[in-house]
Order: structure tokens, then sequence, then C-alpha cells
């Protein structure tokens, strides 16, 4: 687990300008004072249950299971949530400790838009200024969350610089940061970046292991025998594995996006393709090139298009306690389109790659055996996107 330093194993840490410095160090110390703070927790409590909806629900996917044959599949719907994803759990958490720590003004990075649209949705909620960074290539790709984003009363800023995707809005994010620390939290929205980051989202997102935990011994008496989850840099895997870490008997699986495959550079898998580097302030796996730069990767999914992996992923990887597979873009829209069929309920395209994983598994798998998949996401923001993936057009 973490140590005082702020590592999983040989990962984390902090590898940042001085000019971060104080701001993290800022950062720790309010969030060791506060996480175990009564007022702080209840209010916190308050918000994920009456603002946000939880606990979400934990779903017998009936159709699925007997379709596929073999064991019982549990849906973890976080698509239910407020907004539509598990960002805004992370999002009220961090949002509450900025107020408390004095800020007035939040700033994000975001992919596919769910964590930028739920850091306006907080925003709007308490009353403080928000600027979101989005890569120029996802806000062309999730044009709706953009719209969402803006009517909330969030200013949009696009990132053209790199690949104008993901881990491009990260840095402009980390620079703008430079400039403003004073009245500014950056509301970072995934397991990532530099200590305490990794800690304070995986804390926030680990409602929902937790209420797995709860949810299946209510339902069947027992833990699951499979926790599986889709990971980018890894915020709603990490929240699902969390409880689970001290209980070997419940296999974790977190499922990358292989993009078009990981024999090709138009991938985003990072821990089936990526090296040992250091980049965004922490020590983890990169897809890099021959050089040690940072590669570009490729998936249809903007959530998890990021050419890295939270540390504490890649130090579950390192000891084996989780497995981390590959899916491709084919599998993902395959397994888009099934369960919006088998279950009237569309996924995001990036929870739809632990779904392909679990299609291919459950079948083999006694039907004594518990297979709980996250949702992490509901999917009319990428609606559009599939159809044009499968040759047809439409208006947003």
């Amino acid at each position: 687990m973490t140590n005082p330093r702020g590592r999983f194993g040989d990962h984390g840490g902090q590898y940042i300008p001085e000019t971060l410095m104080n701001a993290v160090i800022e950062l720790e110390e309010a969030y060791d004072r506060f996480k175990d703070d009564p007022d702080f927790k209840a209010e916190l409590r308050a918000l994920l249950n009456g603002y946000a909806n939880r606990p979400s629900l934990l779903y017998f996917a009936e159709r699925m299971t007997e379709d596929l044959g073999g064991a019982k599949i549990y849906l973890k719907r976080e698509d239910l949530n407020h907004t539509g994803a598990h960002k805004i759990n992370n999002a009220l958490g961090q949002a509450l400790l900025a107020k408390r720590m004095g800020k007035t003004r939040l700033i994000a990075e975001t992919g596919a838009g769910q964590h930028g649209v739920a850091t306006a949705t907080v925003a709007a909620l308490m009353g403080m200024e928000c600027h979101v960074y989005m890569g120029v290539e996802d806000m062309e790709r999730q044009a709706l969350n953009v719209y969402r984003m803006r009517l909330m009363g969030t200013e949009v800023h696009g990132v053209d610089s790199g690949t104008g995707t993901l881990k491009d809005a990260v840095s402009e994010c980390m620079r703008e940061w430079t400039k403003r620390i004073a009245d500014t939290h950056y509301l970072l929205g995934s397991c990532m970046g530099p200590h305490p980051f990794p800690t304070i989202v995986r804390d926030f997102q680990a409602f929902i292991g937790q209420e797995i935990a709860d949810q299946c011994i209510e339902r069947e008496g027992r833990l699951p025998d499979y926790v599986v989850a889709c990971v980018g840099g890894g915020s709603n895997a990490i929240g699902s594995f969390h409880h689970f870490i001290d209980h070997p008997e419940v296999k974790l699986i977190g499922c990358e996006a292989a993009g078009r495959g990981i024999d090709t550079f138009e991938t985003a898998a990072t821990l089936n393709t990526g090296s040992l580097g250091i980049f965004h302030g922490m020590k983890s796996y990169f897809c890099q090139d021959e050089y040690g730069q940072i590669a570009p990767v490729y998936s249809i999914s903007a959530g998890l298009d990021y050419p890295g992996i939270g540390p504490e992923h890649a130090w579950l990887h390192d000891t084996g306690r989780a497995q981390y597979v590959a899916i491709t873009d084919d599998e993902a829209v395959d397994a888009f389109e099934y369960l919006s069929r088998a279950e009237g309920i569309i996924p995001a395209i990036e929870s739809a790659h632990a779904l392909a994983h679990v299609m291919k598994i459950a079948p083999d798998l006694p039907r004594d055996q518990i297979i709980v998949v996250t949702l992490s996401g509901r999917g009319d923001k990428d609606c559009a996107a599939m159809a044009r993936y499968r040759g047809e057009d439409i208006n947003e």
C-alpha cells in the first residue's frame, strides 16, 4: 500500500516543479486534517446520498447472464449517479476540501468530458469559478459534454498542443495551476499525478467497492468472485478494487484500451505495452517511444485515451494482486451494442471495455461464480460516435 512518501511500492511520488511544491504540501496537510473530521464526512455523505444518488444500485443482469451462460453477472450502476458517471464522487469530495482550504476557483482536465461535467456541476452547486481544459480532439468527440459544462457556467479551454487529447489537457491544467495557487484548486479527476492526488481520488471513489461488498453480501450472502472495471488513469477501477485488496479470494481485473491492437502503435494499453517512467508528477508505467518520450496513444474512448496509469494500479500489477487485460475498439463497440440490446442499458464506451472482458470469461465459469462489473458511466455521450463507427451519420 501507500507509505508516508506517497509511494505504492516503487510507484508514485512527487515529481513536480518547485513552483507546485507548496500547493501539494498545502493539499496534503488539508486532506490529512479533514479526511477524518466528522463534520466533513457528514457533509460529504449527505451530498453523496441526497445529491449524487448514492448508494448506486447493484443490478443483476439476468438476461445477459442467461444468454452468456456460466457466472452470474451484476452491474454496479455508477451510470445512475447524478451527471451520469462515477466522477461526481471525487468531484464532490475535492470541492468540499477546496472550500475548507479557502479556495474559490476550480480547474480540471477532462477527456470524455464526464469529469469536466462533474467539476462544472459541483462548481455551480458551491458557487465557485470553474475552468476546464480539454483536448480539441476530445471536444469534437464529446461536443455534448462541452455544452453541458458551458451551460453550468464553466469556461472550457480547448488544448491543441500534442495530440489534443487527455494527456495534453492534464499538462495544460498543471501549467495553469502554477499561475494561481493562492485561490485555485486543481480538481484532478483520476488516481494519478503527484502525491497526494492518487490517494485522495482513490479514497473518494472507494465508496464504490465498499457498496459492492455490502450489496453483494446482502444479495448473495458473500463477496463476489470477480470485480471487473475499465482502466485509463484508473479512478473507477481503484474505487472498485480498494475494499477487496485484502480479500485474495476476490479476483480483480482491469480492462485497458487496446485501440486497434496492442501489436500496433494505435493503442492505449499501458500495462500491456508500456514501460517504467516519470510523467505528470508520478512514477508509473507509460507508453513511451525508444527514446523514453511519451508516445501518442489511441482509443475510441476519450476517457481511456491516456498514455499512463495510476501508481496504485502499477503496484497492483507488479504484485500480481490485479490482472490487467487489453480490449480492442471492436470488442468494446460490440459490448456497447450487446448490453444495450440485452438489458436496455446503454453503457459508456469506457465501461464497455470491462463488459467486453466479462463477455469473454463468464461463459467458462461455473454458475455459482459471481462477477461484478462496474458500469462507470452511461453511454448517451457516445451514441453519435458509435453510430459513426458503424458507418451511420446521425445528429448529436
